[in-house]
């Protein structure tokens, strides 16, 4: 609308001009080689303005024509970029659909046409490793690195190829120059940090951590929680071999994180080496309030080496003196408890925890009570209900169970700090194994019962059948 506006503005100035110069007659005389030329001014005006249009238009053609061959070779060049295009866009689609032969055919027809396009690359790496061709995907990548547009990409290709082939001092180190080029790159980062911990060189592991958090990879919480179980292995790693090391490092993990167990109980055990008993003592109790740990009622118990039960037995009580620690505090007071042969409050303590379903630990410990006061077959009853218990609390990560708590979870990779806990139980196996105890029990009590009156036929008692836990399919058990 403005440009019509604008149009019709410049008509009408130009008729005003007219009309002006109309309104003024004149005469015009042009002498040039001899001759003298007379017209009307108005038919001047006209005349050169007729002169300025005819060579604003010769010219143009001039330019046109001198310009002609580029602009042929222009359209053909914009032909066969927008094939090149069309042939990379198609390949792109035929290697997500995992057609290798269409893949690789748009690959070399984009390659003819787009010489300098990245992501031809791309799509012959693709096309390659749908082909399976692990040598033409390295020489690929390798080209790659060779340019800054696409230098992070050909390394992360690199990566991937060495870490499938099992090569992981390349595979670190590819991750390593794709790091050195950009810190912020969180795979580098990452699978620099997995290399580390999985070859258990906890510094340079702390180092690209620090890295993480300064960068924004990872929050701070998080990033002091995975530095704390990195110290903790560390401390772990070093306590038989240099005390002084390890507990520098389970100080700082402690600091870190009060709740992590092992931490705790590492620098427990090197300060009663250094007859730092109270501080040790303080500590424990300090990460028993926040994870209530078997260890730690050991290592608390055990602050004054060859002590006597009793003795131990009053340790685990302070202890529990401001946290009872719930059924981890109960197993522990009851396992202290019968070392030093208190069989009432062993009991006691385990009573909370005796009805439904208790773990096998606890019928353990009650079968181990009731044999000390002379129930032989209440005890042999609580070591029947013990092979159906649900299963104790142990070390898991990422749904693996182990004996040993570790800092790098064997699914990922990853530093994923193993939790204290009980492994993975199906609700079918739960329903299964009440009525084999039930059945269970009543095979112990028949084998007790006094021999019935003499018969023809005496009755035949079957021995008790083990039942053994059906372990599920997505929990690989004690690793």
């Amino acid at each position: 609308m403005i440009r019509l506006l604008w149009r019709f503005f410049l008509l009408v100035l130009l008729a005003a001009g007219f009309a002006w110069l109309a309104d003024r007659p004149g005469t015009l005389t042009i002498r040039w080689l001899g001759r003298e030329i007379q017209m009307s001014f108005i038919a001047g005006v006209v005349l050169a303005v007729l002169t300025v249009v005819l060579i604003w238009f010769l010219w143009s053609l001039f330019r046109r024509l001198w310009g002609s061959p580029h602009a042929v070779g222009r359209w053909y060049s914009g032909r066969r970029s927008r094939k090149g295009y069309e042939s990379l866009s198609r390949g792109i689609i035929a290697a997500g659909a995992g057609d290798a032969a269409a893949a690789a055919r748009h690959a070399a027809i984009a390659g003819k046409a787009l010489a300098d396009e990245p992501l031809v690359n791309v799509l012959a790496a693709q096309a390659a490793q749908l082909k399976g061709d692990r040598a033409q995907v390295k020489r690929i990548f390798e080209a790659m690195t060779k340019s800054p547009e696409t230098e992070a990409l050909g390394l992360r290709g690199l990566f991937s190829e060495a870490r499938q082939a099992g090569d992981a001092a390349a595979a670190r180190g590819y991750a390593g120059r794709a790091l050195a080029l950009n810190s912020r790159l969180a795979w580098a980062s990452t699978a620099v940090l997995q290399l580390q911990a999985g070859a258990k060189d906890w510094n340079a592991a702390a180092l690209t951590l620090a890295q993480q958090i300064k960068s924004g990879l990872v929050t701070q919480a998080g990033g002091h929680a995975k530095q704390a179980a990195m110290l903790a292995a560390q401390a772990l790693l070093l306590e038989d071999g240099d005390k002084p090391g390890a507990l520098d490092a389970a100080l700082r993990a402690h600091k870190l994180d009060p709740a992590l167990a092992p931490a705790a109980a590492v620098a427990a055990r090197v300060l009663v080496t250094q007859a730092s008993t109270r501080k040790a003592s303080r500590i424990l109790k300090e990460t028993w309030l926040l994870s209530p740990h078997p260890e730690l009622a050991e290592v608390q118990a055990h602050l004054i080496p060859g002590d006597t039960p009793e003795a131990q037995l009053d340790r685990v009580r302070d202890l529990l003196k401001e946290d009872k620690g719930g059924i981890e505090g109960a197993v522990a007071l009851a396992r202290f408890a019968i070392r030093a042969r208190k069989w009432d409050l062993a009991r006691e303590a385990l009573s909370p925890f005796v009805e439904n379903r208790p773990q096998a630990r606890i019928c353990a410990l009650m079968a181990d009570i009731e044999e000390a006061q002379g129930d032989k077959g209440r005890a042999r009853e609580w070591l029947a209900r013990a092979l159906t218990a649900p299963r104790d609390p142990i070390w898991v990560s990422d749904g693996v169970a182990s004996p040993r708590w570790t800092p790098v979870s064997p699914v990922s990779g990853e530093i994923v700090p193993c939790e204290w806990k009980a492994p993975f139980e199906m609700p079918e196996q739960i329903e299964a194994d009440r009525p084999a105890a039930v059945e269970t029990a009543d095979v112990a009590e028949a084998t007790e019962a006094p021999a019935p009156a003499a018969t023809n036929t005496p009755p035949r008692l079957e021995p008790p059948k083990m039942v053994q836990p059906r372990r599920p399919p997505d929990d690989p058990g004690v690793g």
